[in-house]
């Protein structure tokens, strides 16, 4: 009788069409039980599944069309609901309910350039309410890492679930298909499983904020439907303050308080236009990408997020004084190689304060998805994973700003994940990688994906079944030439437990050994004058790092006219 209330709770809920149709064991659309007059067709929206009897899970009321479509009050709901028991049995009944939840939404946050800058990831300083909350729902990894810390290599590995050394994607303007023309995305793997893929905004590499408001750097084939909202932050970049004025609002330390809602911003505009689709799409299986632009900079956010951090509660990151003598030059060729970029101490503190501005801003509108989710009740029926592209620096290492460092800051990724029914698993502190994302979301949604991908799901850890996970991450870097190396320069970094490994150009350019244990700031290289335990470590290390990156420098070409 349980399962029976359930149902009759549901279709009370969202409505039902009366009518003589075919029962199907598999259909696609969540939560809803209806029946359906014969000649009535769904709006465009197709059913799938095996019959087995005369009724049939489908779609609600607001996706059929037909002038001899009838509401049903809810006796009548109760009335067919028990005939459904009657013919078919409780058993049959029961099976095409479990059907209907084994097909899980997801919504997939992405978020451009955020460290682990979250109070879920132990931020005194961050107010980040909303995504707190999803990983008090869920479960935070604690040790996520990114492939390569850079927007295009970084979500091109996350799409196509392999490493860089695969796709040979190693900086902004190279495509992944030019290297594997027919790999089947994240997001298709969802389309060929029925599912209704649509992205807004930033989910593949866009040049920000050059690019927004447009495709971007996009896969037509990952999507049914794109939209790319641009808002008022990019008809008012000449009020942006650039810290840096040599240098792009694109690259440089730049930010603006600015006026308005949120909603006129780009990124409430995204939030919006999910929203809509949230409620469009509500009653089939959706794979939606929702990618957030900031805290890339610019860093632009309405003027009450600046409010939220006076300038006198905000402190630069200490390092001690001869942080950089034990640490290789390539370590920071390319990536602030002038400290802090010779730039003052209230200006840095300036732009921490635009960058955590940033980051609260983006919060409200994922505070926005969550609870639009709980008001479409599709909550107990949509797994969301929220990411970023890489971590980011904020003056670490005496002056180490932004990303495409193989330092933790950088290296390091937020990742939350929550699933319908899960029981909150809080914390976990096993390493993983973003590569994982591909086959974790395909197994909790019990979908077929690629063979061959590089990662591995993460399901027993999002269910809170393990107890013991052997878990390494590698990532990488490319370094170009410049008067500081006098070739390209390939870094790879492995991360376990407790060590961080790094070689560049395969130990020619310097090696760094990091013991997390004793040295989390990763402050002293162990590498520099290895006595006979670290060097047992680099043994270990070594040959584990060079089976998963290559430390050669690539072939293909670096930086082909593309954008």
């Amino acid at each position: 009788m349980g399962c029976r209330r359930a149902c009759e709770r549901r279709v009370a809920e969202q409505g039902c069409i009366l009518g003589t149709a075919e029962f199907f064991e598999r259909p696609i659309a969540p939560f809803v039980l209806a029946c359906r007059l014969r000649g009535v067709k769904p709006a465009g929206v197709g059913l799938i599944g095996r019959r087995t009897g005369n009724v049939e899970i489908a779609l609600d009321r607001d996706r059929y069309s037909g002038d001899t479509a009838v509401k049903l009050t809810v006796r009548r709901i109760r009335f067919i609901i028990g005939v459904c028991f009657a013919v078919l049995g409780t058993a049959q009944v029961q099976a095409a309910g479990e059907a209907v939840l084994s097909r899980p939404n997801v919504l997939f946050i992405a978020v451009d350039d955020l460290a682990c800058t979250l109070g879920c990831y132990g931020d005194a300083v961050a107010q980040t309410p909303h995504m707190d909350r999803l990983a008090a729902s869920g479960i935070c990894f604690q040790r996520a890492y990114n492939q390569l810390p850079l927007c295009n290599p970084t979500r091109a590995s996350v799409m196509t679930g392999l490493r860089p050394d695969q796709i040979k994607v190693y900086d902004l303007d190279r495509h992944f298909r030019d290297e594997l023309p027919d790999v089947v995305t994240l997001s298709q793997s969802f389309q060929n499983a029925g599912y209704f893929a649509a992205r807004v905004g930033k989910i593949y590499h866009y040049n920000v904020p050059a690019s927004i408001g447009t495709d971007g750097f996009d896969d037509a084939p990952s999507w049914n439907r794109t939209v790319n909202p641009k808002g008022r932050d990019k008809s008012e970049e000449a009020l942006v303050f650039n810290a840096e004025p040599h240098r792009k609002i694109s690259g440089s330390l730049s930010w603006l308080a600015a006026d308005g809602l949120d909603e006129e911003q780009t990124d409430g505009m995204i939030a919006t236009e999910a929203i809509e689709i949230l409620r469009e799409k509500r009653a089939e299986p959706f794979f939606l990408g929702v990618g957030f632009f900031r805290p890339h900079t610019p860093y632009i956010a309405p003027k009450k997020y600046f409010e939220m951090y006076p300038l006198e509660s905000l402190r630069l990151p200490y390092a001690p004084p001869d942080d950089r003598v034990d640490i290789p030059t390539a370590a920071f060729a390319h990536n602030c190689p002038v400290p802090d970029y010779g730039l003052d101490e209230t200006t840095l503190l300036k732009a921490t304060q635009a960058y955590y501005a940033s980051v609260s801003f983006i919060d409200a509108q994922v505070g926005r998805l969550l609870d639009s989710l709980e008001e479409l009740g599709l909550a107990e029926n949509t797994i969301v994973l929220l990411w970023s592209d890489h971590g980011y620096h904020l003056g670490e290492h005496n002056g180490m700003w932004q990303k495409r460092s193989l330092f933790e800051q950088s290296a390091r990724t937020p990742l939350i994940v929550r699933c319908p029914g899960q029981r909150p698993v809080g914390i976990s502190r096993n390493v993983v990688e973003l590569v994982d994302i591909y086959p974790t979301l395909t197994d909790l949604a019990d979908i077929e994906g690629p063979s061959g991908l590089a990662g591995r799901s993460l399901r027993p850890l999002v269910e809170g079944n393990s107890t013991r996970w052997e878990g390494s991450a590698v990532t990488q870097v490319l370094r170009p030439a410049d008067d500081r190396l006098p070739e390209q320069v390939m870094g790879c970094s492995i991360r376990t437990p407790r060590f961080r490994y790094t070689e560049w150009g395969e130990g020619k350019y310097g090696v760094e050994l990091y013991d997390h244990q004793a040295d989390p700031n990763e402050f002293d290289n162990l590498a520099n004058e290895p006595d006979a335990r670290s060097a047992a470590v680099i043994a270990r290390l070594q040959p584990l790092l060079r089976s998963r990156a290559s430390g050669r420098t690539p072939t293909v070409p670096v930086n082909p006219a593309r954008l």
